[in-house]
């Protein structure tokens, strides 16, 4: 089989590419480098791995094509294998398909892939509920679904299915993979799907903007110039294949991953960002499949609307908390009992439909799973040692607490205990409570074994069940979008050393407030340390040990 490795300015992540694939235990493996005019060393590199190794073969292009579609059309061309993969040369296999390709004649077969998050470390699986069992799919109409997974590179084809349709990547655009493999689904006859990983994906989310992947430039307008001029391709390829029946399975695709993560953006971005976007994809909104809009859950649906109708202050609210059940700041009735987002009734029909939020319950449902919507309008430094001062802002638009001042709490866990900072919220006018606390992070339960890590604080709210007890409604606080980050040294109580304690905004996302801790001195650079290296299957016993060194070392 082939496996074609792209690669441009990669030099230092290209061995390890290469030597995921030379570890593989598959006989008869053909590498090809397919070089975009690199201008680092590069180059040499993949000279050097190509003379250590004959399997590797080394292809320069003549000149930069800007992205990645010509490199890989390229080494398609020259592959000699009977299956062929790709690979970036930020990446991994961990392993090949040729099994699964031996046990049935499909025309490609795909696998899971695993992310691995640079900054962290951590891994997940990309569209783990699509690749969860092995089955084979007779054609893509059986499981529309799967256009969710539009990566090319989970999957292994078979060549002469993709010299038979002529299928290559279209080039000179960006998102080439999805157009792609739109293509593969709907022109394969079969194909095979299994639970492995196949593929490893690293991300880095918060690298340089000029290094960043194409889907990590979403502050671009070229950027959803690009993914929304792909789509209406893929719509053309639909209908010219036969497959026009498809187009709402695609359609909802595009609204719940490809506007979707725009739509998380919107907070963040300035109103001229806004106009510019509304601007590009509006025309392609107007033209989706209603049957699309009605899958989504009903605050996409609000953000999409506001955009739709140029409400683009009221999206970047809406924006805030999507998935987290966050209230919206208003609701309006109209005269027969069905509650509106925003401030007015809409006037057309398909605001009507898609900003009606009776759905929700807001003035009915279950007192812990209640939304509302708590934000912080002020945030100060304590007048004494280490502490924060907040003003909190909370929204009732269902109007589930009692007229009158209301207990709040305010939680945070940075250890293995809760701390809990009781206040007041003092009515400002029907729906809208507003109060202040202050939160002594002296007092925070750290473990004398430190902690490193972030957490974001929780607004919790109770409800009396008449019977001596109560209900809890916990919910995200939301800070302001940008504020000076303020940092201290919290000189812990009860043995623990110290630690550097930042408050921030959290930057992306609802845009929480995030408090970040950071152990210093012996707790940063002995006793965690120590804990990490021997913990296991005695690490409470170590632990313990842990937590006496550390307050010895205090």
């Amino acid at each position: 089989m082939t496996i074609t490795v792209i690669v441009y300015n990669d030099a230092e992540r290209l061995p390890r590419a290469v030597a995921s694939l030379l570890r593989q235990t598959h006989p008869n493996i053909e590498i090809v480098i397919s070089d975009d005019h690199s201008t680092d060393e590069t180059p040499r590199v993949a000279r050097e791995l190509a003379a250590r190794d004959d399997r590797v073969i080394y292809l320069r292009l003549p000149e930069n094509s800007g992205g990645c579609s010509v490199p890989r059309n390229r080494a398609v061309d020259i592959a000699r294998a009977p299956f062929l993969m790709f690979l970036d040369s930020d990446d991994e296999l961990p392993e090949l398909l040729l099994a699964a390709h031996a046990e049935r004649e499909v025309d490609f077969v795909m696998g899971a892939v695993e992310r691995v998050r640079v900054d962290t470390g951590r891994t997940s699986t990309w569209m783990p509920h699509l690749v969860a069992e092995r089955r084979t799919v007779a054609g893509i109409e059986a499981e529309p679904g799967l256009f969710f997974e539009h990566l090319s590179t989970s999957k292994m084809y078979r060549k002469a299915f993709l010299d038979r349709n002529a299928l290559r990547f279209p080039e000179g655009i960006h998102y080439e993979d999805q157009l792609f493999s739109a293509q593969a689904y709907c022109l394969a006859k079969a194909f095979t799907v299994i639970p492995e990983p196949v593929y490893r994906w690293y991300i880095e989310p918060y690298g340089a903007a000029e290094a960043a992947s194409i889907s990590n430039q979403r502050h671009k307008l070229s950027n959803v110039r690009d993914r929304v001029y792909v789509q209406g391709l893929i719509d053309a390829f639909l209908v010219e294949s036969g497959h026009a029946g498809l187009r709402e399975a695609k359609d909802y695709k595009f609204l719940k991953h490809d506007f979707r993560m725009y739509a998380g953006d919107l907070p963040f971005r300035d109103e001229e960002w806004v106009r510019g976007f509304a601007d590009i994809v509006n025309p392609y909104l107007a033209g989706l499949a209603q049957g699309a809009y009605e899958r989504l859950p009903r605050a996409e649906r609000v953000v999409l609307q506001l955009v739709r109708d140029g409400r683009l202050a009221e999206a970047r609210v809406a924006a805030r908390g999507l998935g987290h059940g966050v209230a919206p700041r208003e609701v309006c009735p109209d005269g027969e009992g069905r509650l509106y987002w925003g401030g007015l009734v809409p006037s057309g029909p398909s605001a009507r439909r898609e900003l009606d939020l009776t759905e929700l319950g807001l003035d009915s449902r279950p007192f812990p799973g209640a939304q509302f919507r708590h934000e912080i309008t002020r945030v100060e430094r304590g007048a004494v040692g280490a502490a924060l001062a907040l003003t909190v802002r909370t929204y009732d638009p269902g109007l589930r607490l009692p007229v009158g001042p209301q207990v709040a709490s305010l939680v945070v866990a940075p250890g293995r205990r809760r701390m809990t900072t009781r206040f007041r919220l003092d009515p400002v006018r029907p729906g809208v409570f507003e109060g202040r606390v202050t939160l002594d992070l002296t007092l925070a339960p750290v473990p004398p074994d430190g902690f490193e890590g972030v957490r974001h604080p929780l607004i919790q709210l109770t409800e009396p069940t008449g019977r001596g007890g109560h209900l809890r409604n916990s919910g995200l606080l939301l800070a302001p979008l940008s504020f000076p980050r303020l940092r201290a040294r919290v000189p812990y109580r009860s043995g623990t050393a110290p630690h550097v304690v930042t408050a921030e905004p959290e930057g992306r996302g609802a845009g929480r407030l995030q408090l970040r801790w950071v152990p210093v001195g012996v707790t940063a650079h002995v006793v965690r340390p120590l804990t990490r290296r021997v913990a296991g299957p005695r690490g409470s016993r170590v632990r313990r040990a842990a937590r006496l060194a550390a307050s010895v070392f205090h």
